[in-house]
């Protein structure tokens, strides 16, 4: 009885780790998430005219944007919302950079 208890551990733990690395890269490569203000998806309900409720997942209005930084003299691309894009306009592209990156939304 031990050899089997043990054998059907392990096989859990696979299935769990196996799961958890599955969803990790889902989530990486379909993260829909400001890089500027941090900006995600959130969860809610769709309403109908008869007032029933089902969930459904509100989206960020990403645009994928190109800015061109002068103080490091490159172009970077970047994923931003409507909103991300109003803060590089009012505070500057290489500020709003720099205060993503110490709240870590940004990693470039």
């Amino acid at each position: 009885m031990g050899l089997r208890r043990n054998i059907l551990q392990i096989e859990k733990v696979f299935l769990t780790l196996h799961s958890h690395l599955k969803i990790n890269n889902i989530i990486q490569a379909m993260a829909r998430i400001c890089e500027i203000t941090g900006k995600g998806a959130i969860r809610g309900n769709k309403v109908s005219h008869s007032n029933h409720k089902t969930k459904r997942v509100f989206s960020p209005n990403l645009q994928t944007k190109k800015f061109f930084v002068p103080e490091e003299n490159k172009e970077i691309t970047l994923r931003v919302s409507a909103e991300g894009i109003r803060h590089i306009n009012k505070n500057g592209v290489y500020a709003s950079i720099k205060k993503a990156r110490e709240k870590g939304y940004l990693s470039k």
